[in-house]
């Protein structure tokens, strides 16, 4: 037998062929094939071979597309266990009370969102009845990611079950009242309905991942027993196109989380026309997702379908469903028969044969309306099957109509994401479909009415008694305070009483104190270290060897440094999540164990720590997600500043991100200049996160690298720190060159690494001016601020209250010079609560790669850019000479 005429060399050309007689027989049975039956049929037998080779476990590659047809076929479905008229009087109740609400919220002008959850009814009502585990019984139960814009649907299904009221449906997105509903699910806004915020598209496929793949962390470390719960994500496929969606993947395939199933909604359609146009984007997904090693369950086609399988003995059916584009099925879900006929089935004369013993009603129904999505006993099968499948993760393509059963004016129409009501012509069109006893008198106002079969009726009473089944209702988010016991204060008083003469960086400080919190008998094992691959440069690999990095797998290789104090362990039961290079990832994580205390029951202590310019900067979307989720721990910005990480220059200069965690108000930023300031905040924190009284807060610390001599902590400080400001010393306790008592007076103010450059200026001013300055640790400017918008807000109640920074301020003389590692709006924050004349040094403007004295002194910062600055402000004044200045800038080299 000849070779293929053009034949390219493969890597098979590589491997040693010991019957090279075998192999071209094999070749030569292909070729008779392709030419006595054709191609379609070489194809069709290779196709088969692979897949029985896969089913075999053979080692070989699996393929990445299969045809455009379920997975299971009708003959493997399992039985049904539920009552199926029962069920789709329910969902036929849910589909017109998710309708009602948006329609008749639609006259305040809050809009909403009805097609999404039109379409994907029957992938939740299946789950809610037979699948998703509540959390009354043993247990976490299962965590649902449910589809932001379905939660019309979800909020009529708590209606049917008597958890929100017909008041409350009115108020969908109209919150300010304090009795109505958020427009997505968001459980700072609805926390004991919500678990997971997740209409920023994207963080819920992330999360769920890291989610399930947490509950293993709980397991393996025998915190929590999550053998039973599972977890769901309900998405589109338009949403699949972020890149969060399908950035973990891998991760959920090589961390074997059978405990994790994505459903995906896909009704082709994004959120102004089709997804995959000139394509097909199942078959896009199906290859994504099994070339990333997960189990793929594809449920295309209704039951109306399975005559026209039949009937297609050639497979030209099969092939014409795989060729056809996305955008063009779209356009045959709302076009009448004789022009599928003539686009669909006139493409192919094996075709138009098939289409021939076909009725026009049974096309109709084909095409318009029978998707795998859209019937129970298909989703029913799906479902089992993903958990039934042991070793990985599993992912549901569901294909359904987007507005189906909305009526002509919806289905599959493009602008049906943007379209916010039905007229009430067409909802009695869609009563009639559904089969809802709801009279025309009850539109005779021309108000849509809601639905409800009633408490005692016989749909409420099998919808309760599924969910008791399953252990109670859901989704539902269900919060058991567990407050942690304090730390011993030992692991703190290193940090309190200073490093004496040797020199200590702030992110030592905080692993260091972090190291010895992770020893306490009591809370030691809840603290979750996280961190993106950076652990060595943050001083953390200290804990390799004795806390472990998390691996399901444990460590089965020989680490190649093994035989050093501090080598690189890995452990079923680590307790540091070291994640690769993956700050989205990280954060993903962080917010799993910050949950911890209401997923599961569990309060963790995470802290995820990283280069301060990779964090809000990259991942800010997801620290409001973790806000909205009501996450409690401590995120630490490493190597924090514009300065002070030299040479990497600047897309590592982080000079902003205490603007931008300012923002987000359910953090607490602080900006610690000394390890003990570092030792009374994660004290105080610990507090107020988990103890007696929590607050539903998170932390945001910036620390540096900066090798400083760590002072002891002056007495009677420790509510300053907290608060955001005191005063760490005065020109009085200068040792040497103290200035004279009627000297010119300054107040010096910095944050964080700042705070030397001020001391340094405090030096200056005093021996070669001859000016008295105070020196002021702001750890806080944004808890300043906080304070003083809540003192705004109660004078306009009538209360009178002074902010902190006015009254830590007052009595003290001269002008106020805030200085910080940051741009100038950070310290700027106060500004306007500062009664004394207010102006400040930044580092606004790119970062650039030099030493820290030369960037120090490019952004005007260094000790002696400060003094020049402290006596532009006394000449304003008249305090000083204006030519002191100019002599100064002379003097300095500035």
């Amino acid at each position: 037998m000849s070779d293929p005429v053009g034949k390219l060399p493969s890597e098979l050309d590589q491997l040693p062929d010991r019957d090279t007689e075998e192999t071209a027989e094999w070749a030569a049975s292909l070729d008779a094939v392709a030419k006595a039956a054709g191609t379609r049929r070489a194809e069709y037998l290779l196709r088969r071979t692979l897949q029985h080779a896969e089913a075999a476990g053979l080692a070989l590659p699996k393929l990445l597309e299969t045809d455009y047809v379920n997975t299971i076929p009708t003959a493997a479905e399992p039985e049904f266990p539920g009552d199926e008229e029962m069920e789709a009087k329910i969902t036929a109740w849910n589909r017109w009370n998710a309708a009602a609400m948006v329609t008749r919220g639609s006259k305040y002008g809050v809009g909403g969102h009805i097609a999404t959850f039109a379409s994907a009814a029957w992938l939740y009502e299946t789950g809610f009845q037979h699948f998703f585990r509540g959390k009354e019984a043993d247990g976490s139960g299962d965590q649902l990611y449910i589809q932001g814009h379905a939660s019309p649907g979800i909020y009529a299904r708590a209606f049917l079950d008597g958890r929100i009221s017909e008041q409350q449906l009115d108020n969908f997105r109209q919150e300010s009242g304090g009795n109505g509903l958020p427009s997505y699910p968001h459980p700072r806004r609805l926390p004991w309905l919500w678990e997971f915020p997740t209409v920023s598209m994207g963080l819920g496929p992330l999360s769920a991942i890291y989610q399930a793949r947490f509950n293993r962390y709980l397991q393996n470390r025998s915190i929590k027993d999550t053998a039973n719960s599972h977890v769901w994500a309900f998405l589109g496929d338009g949403e699949m196109d972020e890149p969060e969606s399908t950035a973990a993947l891998a991760l959920a395939s090589r961390e074997q989380l059978d405990n994790l199933t994505f459903v995906i909604n896909c009704n082709l359609q994004r959120l102004d026309g089709p997804v995959r146009a000139n394509f097909r984007v199942v078959q896009e997904l199906e290859a994504q997702f099994r070339g990333a090693g997960w189990n793929v369950i594809k449920s295309l086609w209704g039951s109306a379908w399975d005559e026209l399988f039949q009937l297609d003995t050639t497979g030209a059916l099969v092939r014409r469903l795989r060729e056809v584009p996305d955008a063009q099925f779209q356009t045959y879900a709302t076009r009448d028969v004789a022009y599928i006929r003539q686009h669909f089935f006139g493409a192919d004369a094996e075709l138009v044969q098939l289409a021939g013993v076909l009725s026009d009603a049974k096309i109709a129904e084909c095409f318009h309306s029978s998707r795998g999505g859209h019937e129970p006993r298909k989703v029913y099968a799906a479902y089992k099957a993903a958990l039934e499948h042991k070793g990985a993760p599993t992912v549901i393509l569901a294909q359904t109509v987007k507005g189906y059963t909305l009526g002509a004016g919806f289905e599959s129409k493009n602008a049906n994401h943007q379209m916010k009501k039905l007229t009430i012509d067409e909802f009695k069109d869609m009563r009639d479909l559904l089969g809802l006893p709801i009279p025309d008198s009850a539109f005779a106002d021309g108000v849509v009415p809601y639905g409800h079969p009633g408490a005692n009726s016989p749909e409420v009473q099998y919808l309760n008694e599924r969910r008791a089944a399953l252990g109670g209702p859901a989704p539902a988010r269900k919060v058991k305070q567990v407050a942690l016991p304090a730390p011993a204060d030992r692991s703190f008083a290193p940090l309190l009483k200073g490093s004496g003469k040797q020199e200590m960086a702030t992110t030592m400080a905080f692993v260091r104190l972090v190291k010895d919190l992770m020893r306490d008998k009591e809370t030691g094992k809840r603290w979750v270290p996280i961190v993106p691959d950076e652990a060595r440069t943050f001083g953390m690999e200290s804990l390799f060897p004795s806390a472990g990095i998390y691996s399901p797998l444990g460590q089965t290789y020989e680490p190649v440094d093994r035989d050093q104090l501090m080598y690189y362990k890995e452990a079923k039961d680590g307790q540091i999540l070291n994640e690769g290079i993956t700050e989205a990832g990280a954060m993903a994580d962080f917010i799993a164990a910050c949950t911890s205390y209401a997923t599961h029951g569990e309060p963790m202590i995470p802290f995820y720590i990283f280069y301060s310019m990779f964090g809000w900067q990259r991942t800010a979307d997801q620290m409001w997600q973790l806000a909205d989720q009501l996450g409690k721990g401590f995120i630490v910005g490493a190597t924090a500043g514009r300065t002070t990480l030299t040479g990497e220059g600047l897309q590592h200069a982080d000079g902003h991100s205490h603007l931008i965690a300012s923002t987000n108000p359910a953090s607490l930023n602080y900006d610690p200049a000394f390890a003990y300031e570092i030792a009374v905040i994660v004290k105080d924190g610990l507090r107020r996160m988990y103890g007696e009284q929590p607050e539903d807060v998170f932390y945001y610390l910036t620390v540096y690298n900066e090798p400083k001599v760590q002072p002891a902590m002056p007495e009677g400080v420790e509510e300053g720190i907290l608060k955001g400001l005191y005063r760490f010393n005065t020109a009085a306790d200068l040792a040497e060159a103290a200035p004279a008592a009627d000297a010119p007076k300054v107040q010096l103010m910095a944050s964080g690494t700042a705070i030397h450059w001020i001391l340094e200026a405090q030096q200056l001013l005093a021996a070669d001016w001859n000016v008295s300055a105070d020196v002021w640790s702001a750890t806080s400017w944004g808890e300043l601020r906080r304070d003083a918008l809540e003192c705004d807000e109660a004078l306009l109640r009538g209360e009178v209250r002074t902010p902190y920074v006015t009254r830590a301020l007052e009595g003290a003389q001269g002008p106020v010079l805030a200085v910080s590692d940051w741009m100038r709006q950070v310290p700027d924050q106060i500004s306007q609560w500062v009664e004394q004349d207010y102006t400040s040094l930044g580092t606004d403007g790119f970062g650039l790669s030099d030493t820290r004295e030369g960037a120090r002194r490019h952004f005007g910062v260094d000790a002696q850019s400060i003094v020049v600055a402290a006596l532009a402000q006394l000449a304003r004044r008249g305090e000083v000479p204006a030519s002191a200045v100019k002599e100064a800038r002379e003097r300095y080299g500035l």
